[in-house]
């Protein structure tokens, strides 16, 4: 029936219609079944890959980590290394420069010990060239002194064996 342009049915849309409900349901169940035989398959293999694409990124992250930890681990294991390395360095290097010292000292002070021996050497000779030079002069002194007091000059062996007397003498009086 149609009164002023609305359709009216008889029930409303709410009320129940079984041959509706009946129609609906055939409907969907060859929908379904339409929808299973064709698009189930790909739905659940494209699910299937997702989930093993999601399931392989998952082991992805999960070895990258791994090896990040290993790779972590080595590189502190490594800088511990180097710890130990440099630090075994610089006590090796500390040795040797206390090493270095105490051999530039240790020649050092046997230069040093060397120059006092032969400086002293260098004395000795230089007093025993001065006394040896004193010697002569006493004895020309000496000479000139005993030429003087007996007025008679006196031959060379003769002057000789009386210098060389008075240098025994007094060698064994100063010694």
């Amino acid at each position: 029936m149609l009164t002023s342009g609305v359709i009216l049915l008889n029930g409303g849309l709410l009320s129940p219609n079984p041959g509706l409900i009946f129609w609906t349901t055939v409907s969907f169940v060859i929908v379904l079944l339409i929808l299973r035989k064709l698009a189930w398959g790909p739905i659940i293999s494209a699910l299937e890959e997702r989930e093993k694409g999601i399931q392989s990124s998952i082991d992805r992250a999960h070895k990258a980590k791994d090896e990040a930890e290993e790779i972590l681990r080595k590189n502190r294991e490594l800088l511990a290394k180097a710890d130990a390395e440099s630090d075994k360095i610089i006590r090796e290097g500390k040795e040797y420069g206390e090493k270095l010292r105490a051999g530039i000292a240790e020649k050092a002070q046997a230069e040093a010990a060397k120059m006092i021996s032969m400086a002293k050497e260098e004395i000795e000779q230089e007093k025993r060239r001065a006394l040896d030079v004193l010697r002569n002069e006493v004895a020309e002194l000496a000479v000139m002194g005993a030429e003087k007091i007996i007025k008679t000059s006196l031959d060379a062996d003769m002057q000789k064996k009386i210098v060389d007397s008075m240098i025994q003498d007094l060698s064994t009086k100063r010694n």
